[in-house]
């Protein structure tokens, strides 16, 4: 699933190529990819013909699109394999591509979705904390790279939690944009394992953590993400080459950049956790 540098390389490309455009038409070919637009495919479609985007706006990994109509925004989600790529209305139509908006200059802003398990939906945009956001994004934390981001309430808020690192890293309503891939990263970079109480770290080790997340999202960002397979491009439908920096993310037995301890892969929440046995000591020394 895309995680924050992800959806903030795709944001920017919105922003560049579809924040000025007015809407003239949508067509959604698949009920799955606007099934959290209770009112449905045509009422979504009515509502978005003639509108102009205003902003394409993000909060961890969560995006957005604003309008001149004020209270209202559109919710990108991006799913497993969701991508919002805009092309020339006479491009080739790709196979899985769910919803198509024509643009007033001729351009599509279409939505494809080979896993179906994302989507369009229209929401109120409600004021949280001084900013607007839409309604079912309310609850999500601010991430390392707001320039509103407050550390020192978010290592308040990671202390607060008597539960592992990494799991509280993943909670987006303690800290917005760290997934599976970056939690792992920034955890090597800290020297931290995963499995480490957030309650039992001090103050200044969780501060070192959070700087390590927005470095590492930093680096993923100015490289365009991390794409290991074809579902996630950029707008333009170009992959990121941030998989080539990663340190310990699908990289089982492969040799720690840092000590040359091989890298180990366990179970974690459904899903695998990578990390290097001698720099990130398992709790109790294990």
């Amino acid at each position: 699933m895309p995680e924050l540098p992800e959806v903030e390389v795709v944001r920017r490309g919105l922003a560049e190529h579809v924040v000025g455009r007015t809407v003239e038409s949508v067509t959604v070919t698949h009920p799955r990819s606007v099934r959290r637009h209770i009112a449905g495919a045509a009422d979504l479609a009515a509502r978005l013909t003639g509108q102009r985007v205003a902003s394409a706006e993000r909060r961890g990994k969560y995006l957005w699109l604003t309008f001149d109509e004020p209270d209202t925004a559109l919710v990108v989600h991006l799913g497993m394999s969701g991508q919002m790529l805009v092309q020339p209305a006479a491009a080739p139509v790709e196979k899985h591509a769910h919803i198509r908006a024509a643009l007033h200059d001729g351009a599509e802003l279409r939505f494809v979705d080979q896993r179906t398990f994302g989507g369009w939906a229209l929401a109120p945009l409600v004021e949280v904390g001084g900013s607007l956001l839409p309604e079912p994004v309310a609850h999500i934390a601010r991430d390392p790279l707001d320039p509103r981001f407050d550390a020192e309430a978010a290592v308040a808020a990671l202390r607060a939690k008597h539960s592992e690192i990494k799991r509280v890293l993943l909670d987006q309503t303690v800290v917005s944009g760290v997934g599976n891939i970056y939690a792992d990263e920034a955890l090597w970079r800290a020297g931290l394992h995963g499995n480490r109480l957030a309650s039992g770290l001090r103050g200044p080790v969780l501060r070192m953590l959070l700087t390590e997340v927005g470095a590492v999202m930093e680096e993923a960002l100015d490289a365009g993400g991390t794409s290991f397979d074809a579902l996630y491009v950029n707008v333009n439908g170009r992959s990121g080459y941030f998989e080539r920096s990663l340190a310990v993310y699908g990289r089982e037995d492969e040799p720690c950049r840092r000590c040359g301890a091989p890298i180990v892969r366990e179970r974690f929440m459904n899903r695998s956790s990578y990390s290097c046995p001698r720099c990130q000591r398992r709790p109790g020394g294990r």
